[in-house]
């Protein structure tokens, strides 16, 4: 099991795994010898100066040293701004912005070690299916060691957290598996049996792109406590390095896809954007029950926080940029990607 675990390509190469890095991976059909699959021209990565700009090189872990009654943007969970919600008092809308501060550091713990780690780990051992450049690799053991960073960091934080609030990090049923997991599930089971893997790679350059964006918003609002906004904005200067890298291996990726894998895969793309962006409404609905609202309640507050109308425009906007570069890989040349695109609204243009 751990030799063919240690061959095994993320996304399988047609002429089969082989037995050295990048045995069997794949380039760009009718591409010359040499040439690197997606692009002819030579990988200009960001990781030139890594060593000091990079957050676990040259940034202390921030120690979170000021408890306050904001501790996150409510604007970004809006079920802590509905009338049934505020009518209970401030504690309410205190206590529900820290589960929403401890779901958001949890996330970032689970989507580093499950979803970001894995895929560079493959990329830098030549194990990612793609015949990639050197310099890409090379500047994956990078990315694997910042991520690495960021899971820790988001861990130790929210501890610290939890002990100058009495607010636990952990949920009472121990929180169970991300969201997204089970969403990646369903898009893994929709693809063919050949390409099965291919849902790693795509959901780690959706969520390296997208995750940059949302990093933004957080060290701006001056609400928050300075610690945090300081931790997330370290994360932040990491991925941005980490967002160019990701859209190289969209271009390379594409490329190196038959048309009728395209054709599979890209009607996907949809799902895994909706899989990072869509709010987690299990777990909003239970913190909803523990703070004493009955079911109708809850159901009522979810439905008025995120109305599909609204969640929908939230997600187009939040994703227009990594549309763009799906567009730019041919990816919307293939009438059902299109088609999936429009259907999920991810292609409206604003008048």
């Amino acid at each position: 099991m751990y030799r063919e675990r240690a061959t095994e390509p993320l996304l399988a190469a047609r002429t089969g795994p082989g037995t050295g890095p990048e045995a069997g991976a794949r380039t760009v059909p009718g591409a010359e010898p040499g040439t690197e699959s997606g692009e002819r021209g030579g990988y200009t990565g960001g990781f030139g100066r890594w060593d000091r700009l990079a957050g676990v090189r040259n940034r202390p872990q921030r120690p979170f040293t000021e408890p306050g009654s904001l501790y996150f943007p409510p604007e970004l969970h809006p079920v802590a701004l509905h009338p049934l919600v505020t009518a209970g008092g401030p504690e309410r809308v205190e206590w529900l912005l820290l589960r929403r501060l401890h779901d958001y550091l949890d996330f970032t713990t689970q989507l580093e070690a499950l979803a970001v780690i894995p895929v560079v780990t493959a990329i830098s051992r030549g194990r990612s299916g793609l015949r990639l450049p050197e310099a890409m690799r090379a500047d994956a053991f990078k990315i694997v060691t910042d991520e690495a960073w960021h899971a820790q960091v988001s861990y130790d934080f929210a501890r610290q957290v939890a002990r100058a609030t009495g607010v636990p990090a952990e949920r009472p049923d121990g929180g169970g598996p991300p969201a997204f997991t089970e969403r990646l599930d369903v898009i893994r089971d929709r693809l063919p049996d050949e390409i099965r893997g291919v849902e790693a790679l795509l959901f780690a350059i959706v969520s390296e792109t997208l995750i940059s964006g949302i990093l933004a918003e957080i060290p701006r609002d001056e609400r928050l406590p300075g610690s945090l906004r300081e931790h997330v904005r370290d994360h932040a200067e990491d991925e941005g390095r980490h967002h160019v890298y990701f859209r190289a291996v969209l271009r390379h990726l594409w490329a190196a896809l038959t048309p009728a894998e395209r054709g599979a895969v890209g009607p996907q793309v949809p799902a895994a954007i909706q899989a990072f962006l869509a709010p987690d409404l299990a777990r909003a609905a239970e913190d909803l029950r523990a703070l004493g609202l009955p079911e109708r309640s809850v159901e009522q507050v979810l439905a008025e926080s995120w109305p599909e109308e609204k969640a929908v425009r939230d997600i187009a906007g939040a994703a227009r940029s990594l549309v763009r570069y799906f567009g730019e890989a041919g990816a919307l040349d293939d009438p059902a990607t299109r088609d999936s695109f429009e259907s999920a609204g991810l292609l409206y243009s604003e008048t």
